[in-house]
């Protein structure tokens, strides 16, 4: 294991302190439970979900397109070699649920904005997994 580490460190590999490395599974384990709390009520059907997207206006495949694209997310948020993929997904997600709030059903962005940097933060330390996955790592 430690020469794994120090191949990785010789190649360039920018790897996270183990301390700030739990810091990023607490909050990735802690994210992907929200949104699998948050996308679940979506693709059940719950009537005050559907009652949001009734509001939005685009139909009830956005209510469905949006539960699965939180639930896929929470997902690769646990797979530790798609988990920067799960939160540049989840950022998307974040800013159209920021933008609908300010622009179409009012209430406050501020959960979503704080989700946003959340995915930030991950996406941005887990950057080498994926460049890794698009044949890119350095």
């Amino acid at each position: 294991m430690a020469e794994v580490a120090a191949t990785a460190n010789r190649a360039g590999t920018k790897q996270p302190g183990k301390v700030f490395n739990i810091i990023l599974w607490v909050l990735q384990i802690a994210a992907a439970a929200m949104f699998l709390f948050a996308g679940t009520p979506k693709l059940l059907g719950a009537p005050q979900v559907v009652a949001v997207f009734d509001t939005i206006g685009f139909g009830q495949w956005f209510r469905y397109l949006t539960g699965g694209l939180e639930i896929i997310g929470a997902i690769l948020l646990l797979i530790p070699r798609l988990s920067g993929v799960g939160a540049l997904l989840l950022m998307c997600v974040m800013v159209g649920a920021a933008g609908t709030h300010l622009f179409l059903i009012g209430g406050s962005p501020v959960p979503a904005i704080v989700l946003f940097l959340v995915m930030a933060l991950i996406a941005w330390a887990r950057r080498d997994r994926t460049r890794g996955l698009l044949g890119r790592a350095q």
